[in-house]
C-alpha cells in the first residue's frame, strides 16, 4: 500500500477507534507520539487512554459521536515521515440530545513509518468553533466561535 492510501486509513483508523469508545486502540494510535489533550504529559498510549477514561461521556460504552474529517491535505516528506492537515467537523447525537455539531475546527498531524506502519508523531485539535459538548466531555468549553476571542 502506497503512503498517501495507509496515512489516509490512518485519519479514518482514528475517527472509528473514538467513535465505537474502543479506546484502547485509540490510545494505541499515540504509542510513539503526542495527543494534544495529553501533550503535557508526554508521548504515548498510557496518557491518552486516562485522559479518555477519565474524560469522555460514553452511554452504554459509546460516546454517540462521530468524526468526519474532509479536506485532507499530505505532504510526504520522505519515506518515513509525512504531514497532514485536514478540517474535522464531531457530531453528537442521543435520544435526548438532537443530532448536532459539537466541534468544527481542524487537525494539524507529523506522522512517522514506525515498524512498516504509519502512526501519529503529534495531533494537534486547532478548534475554530465550539457546539454544546456538555454531552460529550465532562468539563467542555465554552460554546462559540474562537477565532473572533483573541
Amino acid at each position: 500500500m502506497n503512503a498517501d492510501r495507509a496515512i489516509q486509513n490512518l485519519l479514518v483508523e482514528y475517527c472509528e477507534c473514538f467513535d465505537a469508545g474502543d479506546f484502547d486502540a485509540f490510545a494505541a494510535l499515540f504509542s510513539d507520539g503526542t495527543w494534544f489533550a495529553t501533550a503535557g504529559e508526554g508521548p504515548g498510549a498510557e496518557p491518552v487512554r486516562r485522559w479518555c477514561e477519565e474524560n469522555v461521556l460514553l452511554y452504554d460504552g459509546l460516546p454517540h459521536t462521530q468524526h468526519v474529517t474532509t479536506n485532507v491535505w499530505l505532504d510526504i516528506r520522505d519515506r518515513e515521515h509525512a504531514e497532514a492537515r485536514s478540517y474535522v467537523t464531531i457530531w453528537q447525537g442521543l435520544a435526548d440530545f438532537p443530532l448536532q455539531a459539537i466541534f468544527s475546527g481542524r487537525y494539524h498531524d507529523q506522522l512517522e513509518l514506525v515498524g512498516g506502519r504509519w502512526r501519529f508523531a503529534s495531533r494537534w485539535a486547532l478548534p475554530d468553533v465550539i457546539g454544546d459538548m456538555s454531552r460529550h466531555v465532562r468539563t467542555p468549553m465554552p460554546p462559540g466561535p474562537l477565532r473572533s476571542r483573541g
